[in-house]
Order: C-alpha cells, then sequence, then structure tokens
C-alpha cells in the first residue's frame, strides 16, 4: 500500500486519519507543523501528503505546498482543513495559488477520507 504523510498542528486529526488510512494498509508518518514536514520530506518522497493549511502561521499549509511545487514535487497533496469555518470564506483547488490535487473540509468523514485518497492514488 502507500506511504502517506500528514502535516497537521492538531495530533486528534492526526491519530484519526492515521488510525483510518492504516486500516487500509497504508504505512503514516506524522509531522505537527510546517518546519518538522519539510525536515520530514526532505529525507523521503512520499506516495501522499495530506496537509493542513492553518497551523503555526494562518497560511503555512499553502506557503508549504506552493514551497514543494516550486522544488518539483510531485507526489498528490490532499489539503485538509478547517480554514473555511475559521475565515468565513471559500477556498479551493487553484494551480497558482493553492497548488494541491484535492482540497477537502474538516471534519471528514473516514469513508470519503479513503475515497479521496484511494483517488489521488490512483493517478
Amino acid at each position: 500500500m502507500a506511504n502517506i504523510f500528514i502535516v497537521d498542528d492538531d495530533p486528534d486529526v492526526v491519530e484519526a486519519c492515521t488510525l483510518v488510512l492504516e486500516s487500509e494498509g497504508h504505512t503514516v508518518t506524522p509531522a505537527y507543523n510546517r518546519d518538522e514536514g519539510m525536515e520530514l520530506l526532505s529525507k523521503s518522497t512520499p506516495d501522499l501528503l495530506i496537509l493542513d493549511v492553518m497551523m503555526e502561521q494562518p497560511d503555512d499549509g499553502i506557503a508549504m505546498a506552493q514551497e514543494l511545487r516550486r522544488k518539483n514535487f510531485s507526489a498528490p497533496i490532499l489539503m485538509l482543513t478547517s480554514i473555511a469555518k475559521a475565515t468565513g470564506f471559500e477556498y479551493g483547488r487553484d494551480n497558482d495559488i493553492v497548488p494541491v490535487d484535492a482540497f477537502e473540509e474538516k471534519p471528514l468523514e473516514p469513508k470519503r477520507l479513503i475515497t479521496v485518497v484511494n483517488e489521488l492514488l490512483s493517478k
């Protein structure tokens, strides 16, 4: 199965996603902020990256996705966030501003997480 990295500052989200994804046979490696995530990615490339938007800075995830794409990171990125609830604005994929492959709002039902992950891994 796939090697999946999760970068999210909420340990509960990381734990829930890990449980769901490992039950599907995936290996999950967590990081809890942008710096940890970038360090992890400097050592290994996952099959899929799940990324939160708001961590230590309100745009950490977006900035991280932009930086990774500039460095030719080609694995799919799933942006998993509650930013719309926090800001009142709707967000989504955008090749220039939010260069991710899928954008899902938290909380995400386990079944939906599995569906999106499988779709992204099959590309």
